[in-house]
């Protein structure tokens, strides 16, 4: 019971004040990460595994999908994996999301962000 205890704690970050300790859950910050990334226009969705693909077939969302989050101390660093619309500059849009999605973690939860690790997973054609 005791390692479990300690993979939640890694899981959490803490913040201890004189009224109490607050808590931030990594799927926390994994949400918050992928509700960012989708905002920059270019990003058609988020890539995750074959299980997240399957159950959003359903439709069932899952806001964190794609995105890993490693927790340390109070940094917080970031592995997504997109889907882009065709026509737009990769490089521009990658980067505008690593600005979003670090400064939207950075205000909600005051931990820092030394690093959005972004791949293109893939490239939505036009419906038309």
């Amino acid at each position: 019971m005791g390692s479990e205890q300690e993979i939640r704690e890694q899981e959490c970050m803490e913040n201890k004040k004189s009224l109490g300790e607050v808590k931030i859950a990594s799927d926390v910050v994994a949400t918050i990460a992928g509700l960012a990334a989708n905002e920059v226009d270019g990003v058609d969705s988020m890539s995750g595994n074959i299980t997240n693909e399957i159950i959003g077939k359903f439709g069932v969302k899952n806001r964190s999908k794609g995105v890993r989050v490693t927790m340390e101390a109070d940094c917080v660093r970031v592995d997504m994996h997109l889907n882009m619309k065709y026509g737009y500059s990769i490089p521009e849009v990658v980067e505008q999301v690593q600005e979003r999605v670090s400064q939207q973690i950075e205000t909600m939860t005051g931990l820092h962000v030394p690093e959005v690790n972004i791949r293109i997973a893939g490239v939505r054609l036009s419906e038309n």
